[in-house]
């Protein structure tokens, strides 16, 4: 897949294209099932398909006061999953408070019509861009009357009754409901980091730990986990705390994996964990014989979850 970043390096090749727009956070089923009806469209005609985005995410362009900032996947996650669906190009444009003044109308004609020349568009049912958000299926398919080209709406993709979107998957890992947000995303929310150097309790409690900093803001809710984590390719069943350390008043955030049957050092490395499902909140336990108990009874339950999903 070709990453193409600005419109002004847009090559010749790709004119002609199937294209579709917009944010693509955590490139979700929902998602995947345009880029699905991309491919194949643009297959059956000989054409390329395209994704259209923009970076830095807008929102953080145009609210930089809301922070933490939740992306539920890394611009390079992103790139690797459209990557693996089998889109020929990706096109992100720099955003810009400068750029966010540009109309709809520009955009098309600038981009989608001067650029790429394009044949066919689908958009998601409830994406707008444009200075107003007024760009819309609405719009674009008045434009491509004028401007030679076709639009397709896609309606909101569901799973059962729920109508997926990236704000209910957010919302679902914040409130520790990992499980439910891999349903929405069809696989399992991840977090990659360094591993650094703790206190070294776990140690001395008899399970050694990892201690990470994550690489997205996005981290679920504060509790126990069944986890993977891969580690040079290969995988390994895990537990995971997101915490503060009640039992020892920490004061600090930590996000400390511990791997089953694992004795490496890892100091220093990066990893990636998959979050399976929660297991309990974190509780403040009166002592560490109580805590280390406790830890015996999650890791049990842990490799029970972990089991029944192979």
């Amino acid at each position: 897949m070709d990453v193409i970043r600005g419109s002004e390096n847009i090559p010749d090749r790709l004119k002609g294209a199937f294209v579709t727009i917009g944010n693509f956070d955590g490139v979700h089923l929902g998602h995947q099932f345009i880029f699905r009806m991309l491919i194949e469209e643009a297959r059956r005609e000989g054409r390329p398909a395209v994704v259209i985005s923009f970076e830095p995410h807008p929102k953080m362009v145009l609210h930089p006061e809301r922070r933490p900032f939740y992306l539920i996947a890394s611009p390079e996650e992103k790139i690797r999953l459209l990557a693996g669906l089998g889109i020929d190009a990706f096109i992100l444009i720099p955003f810009s408070l400068k750029y966010a003044r540009t109309t709809a109308e520009g955009f098309v004609r600038e981009v989608l019509r001067e650029r790429l020349r394009i044949r066919r568009i689908l958009i998601g049912h409830d994406y707008t861009f444009g200075r107003g958000k007024e760009g819309n299926e609405a719009f674009l398919t008045e434009a491509g009357r004028r401007l030679g080209f076709e639009v397709e709406g896609i309606n909101a993709f569901c799973v059962g009754d729920i109508v997926i979107s990236s704000t209910k998957i957010r919302e679902a890992l914040l409130a520790g409901e990992v499980r439910f947000a891999a349903t929405l995303l069809g696989r399992p929310y991840n977090l990659s980091g360094r591993v650094i150097y703790g206190n070294q309790r776990g140690v001395r409690l008899g399970f050694p730990t990892a201690n990470i900093v994550p690489d997205k803001e996005l981290v679920p809710a504060r509790g126990v986990y069944a986890v993977r984590v891969i580690r040079e390719g290969k995988r390994y069943e895990a537990i995971l705390n997101i915490g503060f350390n009640p039992t020892f008043a920490d004061g600090k955030r930590s996000i400390e994996v511990h791997l089953f049957d694992f004795h490496e050092d890892i100091y220093g490395e990066s990893i990636e964990i998959l979050f399976s499902e929660r297991i309990r909140d974190e509780v403040r336990f009166e002592s560490p014989e109580k805590l280390i108990a406790q830890i015996d009874r999650d890791i049990a339950r842990a490799r029970e979850i972990l089991k029944s999903e192979k």
